[in-house]
């Protein structure tokens, strides 16, 4: 473990408390914690963060808010049976799992919930608040890494949910991270809401798989001054995401972050498009594929295919926690409004280069300001 600040603890508050990531980040969490296994893929855990003051990982205390009911240490079972956690882990941190598990609270709304926007803010804010005094903790940042929602149409007669815990976490005073394509904070009332109240905030949806890839080969054509005509792919998924992405609504807002890297990077919106497929008999792990058409010299016309298997949710707990270590830090600097600097970690970042090169600098930049920020 390289050099951490104790300051406090830190509360880590996920809506979506119960599916597969936050599981996944909470095991993990208290695995790394105690040493039971190595950090690989947090990027936070490498030398250029060692002196940046960010929380401890054992510093963490996690809750959240979920519709589900399944209790984390099933869940973590699960996952362990689909292939997701190692053997025995979820036994050996069972104790952290319930601990975490205990401070989850009904999420919503739910069928049949007739309460209103505010009531269900309101309600929110009492349980981040609440789970902010019983242990108090120095500060909490809230993380979305619930299921996609469909974007809501200009004459939707309510705010998309995610946009109701956003809502909340700026009432509770909480920093904010959208790890999803949902709409979260992006409408105009939020963000200059948490603009004026000095929040922080990060997202939004996380590159993990198949964009990650698409963002270090895009640039690659443009420095090498090869024209790009074409860019298909699919996605072969199950589980919650799987059905959650059946909905084409919702499919669309996921394939909205996927096309803006390229065009960004490309200067340029390439013909073909992504496909999403639900096959539940994949469960937690996803195959992605690319067809890549472009032209060489003379015009000469050429293909690059790439195949790309793994599992999401061990892909995005690393980067979860690193979010909520960069953020927590970067409230106690006092830094608010929208963390470009953070833009390496998202499909469709709050401002910041498309690049992943230049993001990752752009990290590290970062990195250096909470530093200096001690």
């Amino acid at each position: 473990m390289l050099e951490e600040r104790r300051a406090g603890d830190v509360g880590v508050w996920f809506v979506g408390a119960r599916g597969s990531v936050a599981t996944t980040a909470v095991a993990g969490c208290a695995a790394v914690a105690a040493g039971l296994r190595p950090p690989t893929g947090m990027v936070t855990e490498t030398p250029p963060f060692a002196a940046s003051g960010l929380p401890a990982l054992t510093s963490l205390v996690f809750g959240g808010h979920d519709t589900a009911a399944c209790p984390l240490p099933k869940r973590a079972e699960e996952l362990t049976a689909a292939g997701v956690l190692p053997h025995g882990l979820a036994d050996a941190v069972r104790g952290e799992l319930t601990a975490a598990d205990a401070e989850i609270r009904p999420g919503g709304p739910s069928a049949g919930d007739t309460r209103t926007d505010d009531a269900l803010i309101a309600s929110f804010t009492s349980d981040i608040t609440g789970f902010t005094r019983r242990h108090h903790l120095s500060r909490t940042v809230v993380i979305n890494v619930a299921s996609t929602e469909p974007a809501p149409g200009p004459h939707d007669p309510r705010p998309a949910p995610s946009s109701l815990y956003a809502a909340a976490a700026l009432r509770a005073g909480c920093p904010y991270v959208n790890f999803t394509p949902s709409t979260g904070l992006r409408t105009t009332a939020l963000i200059e809401a948490f603009a004026a109240r000095g929040l922080p905030h990060a997202g939004r949806d996380g590159k993990t798989g198949q964009t990650l890839l698409r963002s270090v080969l895009a640039p690659m054509f443009v420095q090498r001054a090869l024209s790009v005509r074409a860019w298909s792919g699919t996605n072969l998924l199950g589980g919650g995401d799987g059905a959650a992405l059946a909905d084409p609504a919702a499919a669309a807002a996921k394939n909205a972050g996927k096309e803006r890297v390229l065009t960004d990077t490309l200067g340029h919106t390439p013909q073909g498009e992504v496909h999403i497929d639900d096959v539940p008999a994949l469960g937690d792990w996803k195959t992605a594929w690319d067809h890549i058409a472009f032209d060489g010299f003379l015009g000469s016309r050429m293909v690059l295919q790439t195949i790309w298997q793994g599992c999401d949710s061990a892909l995005a707990a690393p980067l979860v926690l690193d979010l909520a270590r960069l953020v927590a830090r970067a409230h106690e600097a006092g830094l608010s409004g929208p963390l470009p600097g953070l833009g390496f970690y998202f499909k469709d970042p709050d401002g910041g280069p498309a690049a992943l090169a230049d993001q990752y600098a752009a990290l590290l930049s970062f990195a250096a300001r909470l530093r200096d920020a001690r």
